[in-house]
């Protein structure tokens, strides 16, 4: 086994060992059993079936009617179990299958909120692609795969040496003749035959289909990259619209597609060739155990009974001997070449969360410490991702209730400053004390998530009092828009809508303030909060939070001069000074 396969199986194991691991391993275990029970019986039953067949074909062959007929009922009561075995089989397996993807799902899930992974993994890792497809598709793919792929494994394993002695009794010893008159006697000759061939065909396969895993590995990606590509028209449709950009947009959907069209053309081909080689080789497989019997048939050393029960038994070690090569390409077993890439891309995807909160806790040297109340700032350093210093020695407090501005040159540093203070920068050194424990971020483009207008409102601590009747809640959210400018808005809390297409960036603005009025925050960072905004609306909604009895701490970033007359502070960001001002 050479090096890539042993770290193909790690990296499976390493997947599948946490939920069978976790709290819900017993119940797990005990579908588990149930499934290999039931599929291990239905290997009984094909046995049962095998020497049914000796049994039928000799009562026809005898033209006994009343073996034939005892055959029928024998028949019936065999397939009886072997409908209700097989599907209760597969109704285990699919909920087993069920379960272990929820419990994958939520875990991933929470792996890669956590510590704001899916953040830093943007910011710091470029080679991790389309991680909501590795939890919404591989993570469905990973359990029925290697569920599908271990239990045939399994069933073809307990099948070959259940049929084993039958082929070796039924198929007894073959002389071949040699020169002068000397001949060679081969012991159990079928058994070596169904050996031979379905070594070579196993063989065969892995060596044409191998390229397959390559090809599906790339194939999901490029998927994922079209389709995201239309997305992005979605969500800015009107900056597309104003730019009359569609030419350029059907270009580069063209490029995305042509790299789906090319890759899924390589697999195209290669799943020909593998084709080809896997019909031709089951074709071959009828007749193969024919001309194996028709000797013994012929020499009446077996009879019509005997002649069906060799050419079965040969088939099941044919088939289950080559396993590989029904199961390579897909299948009712799954498919090796597809679960492989499903691996490769979730381990990848796996280590990458793992890596990426390690790797940033290293490179972070920021020093968060308890302050009692306000912000304060001391010898910050602010460093680019390729290690540039950004800027250096930057020291400030910032009071509880107090406004700051802070303001400079595009490149300054000022947006990369409310990343550090919100534990999100991992390029930095320095200390900075905290003394706030409900902080909103205002960025200049606000996040509406999708649900009701009142899920948007409450996004992301809801009200400080859970105890508020649903009734007060609301009637401090339409108070709250109307005084953000926003009337209109207070009869829709249940309409569930695409806000972040509906509303404008100057109105979605206005909603991110009514937010400070039903949350009431104790520190508010705002990133041109109000860029969209024209100055007398931009003016009414800083008096606003200003006049708030119990106003929060605002550190702000802005552009325009009119912001100074709202704050009680000012930071001056450029590449030569730093300076605050009162």
């Amino acid at each position: 086994m050479n090096r890539l396969n042993r770290q193909f199986f790690k990296d499976a194991w390493s997947l599948a060992k946490p939920y069978w691991t976790s709290e819900q391993r017993w119940l797990a275990l005990g579908l588990l059993i149930a499934v290999i029970g039931l599929n291990l019986f239905q290997v009984y039953l094909s046995v049962k079936f095998n020497f049914w067949r000796n049994d039928f074909y000799n009562a026809l062959q005898a033209y006994d009617w009343n073996k034939t007929e005892h055959q029928f009922v024998v028949f019936m009561v065999l397939a009886s179990f072997w409908i209700a075995s097989g599907v209760y089989a597969t109704y285990l397996q699919q909920m087993l299958t069920l379960r272990w993807r929820r419990w994958m799902t939520d875990s991933y899930l929470t792996a890669w909120l956590d510590h704001k992974a899916y953040y830093r993994m943007q910011l710091i890792d470029r080679g991790t692609d389309n991680p909501d497809q590795r939890i919404a598709e591989d993570l469905n793919k990973f359990p029925d795969q290697i569920l599908s792929l271990s239990l045939g494994l399994m069933s073809s394993i307990v099948t070959l040496f259940s049929f084993l002695s039958i082929l070796w009794s039924l198929s007894g010893p073959l002389a071949l003749p040699l020169w002068g008159g000397k001949s060679i006697v081969i012991p159990g000759y079928a058994l070596w035959a169904a050996l031979i061939y379905a070594g070579l065909g196993t063989w065969l396969t892995v060596k044409i289909g191998g390229p397959l895993v390559g090809l599906l590995f790339h194939q999901q990606r490029y998927e994922a990259d079209f389709r995201y590509s239309m997305v992005r028209l979605r969500e800015n449709a009107e900056s597309v619209a104003f730019f009359s950009g569609e030419k350029r947009e059907f270009e580069a959907f063209r490029h995305y597609f042509g790299s789906v069209f090319d890759n899924f053309w390589g697999i195209m081909l290669r799943t020909k060739r593998l084709n080809w080689f896997t019909s031709g080789y089951s074709q071959a497989a009828i007749l193969v155990p024919v001309f194996m019997a028709l000797p013994l048939y012929f020499s009446k050393k077996i009879a019509l009974g005997g002649f069906m029960q060799l050419l079965e038994a040969f088939g099941q070690v044919q088939s289950s001997l080559s396993w590989v090569v029904t199961a390579y390409a897909g299948g009712e077993s799954g498919s090796i070449a597809l679960f492989q890439a499903v691996v490769t891309r979730l381990s990848g995807f796996k280590r990458r969360i793992e890596d990426v909160i390690p790797s940033h806790q290293e490179k972070e040297d920021i020093r968060f410490v308890d302050a009692a109340s306000g912000l304060s700032v001391r010898n910050l350093t602010l460093k680019l991702p390729h290690g540039e210093t950004l800027m250096s020695g930057l020291s400030f407090e910032l009071n509880k209730n107090d406004m700051m501005l802070v303001t400079g040159p595009s490149g300054s540093g000022k947006s990369t400053l409310l990343r550090a203070v919100a534990k999100l920068w991992p390029y930095a050194e320095g200390t900075i004390g905290v003394g706030y424990h409900r902080p909103l971020f205002m960025p200049q483009k606000p996040y509406l998530p999708l649900g009701s207008l009142r899920e948007v409102m409450l996004y992301p601590h809801g009200m400080i009092d859970p105890n508020m009747t649903p009734d007060a809640v609301d009637s401090i959210i339409r108070a709250a828009l109307t005084k953000a400018g926003l009337p209109d808005l207070g009869s829709e809390l249940d309409h569930v809508d695409s806000w972040s297409y509906r509303l404008s960036l100057g109105e979605q603005q206005r909603l991110n303030f009514a937010r400070i009025l039903i949350q009431s925050p104790d520190a508010v960072f705002m990133d041109e909060a109000t860029s969209a905004l024209d100055e007398p609306a931009e003016a009414k909604l800083y008096e606003l939070l200003r006049a708030l009895p119990d106003r929060p701490t605002v550190l702000s970033i802005g552009h325009r001069s009119t912001l100074r007359a709202f704050h009680d502070s000012f930071l001056e960001l450029n590449t030569d000074t730093r300076t605050v001002a009162a």
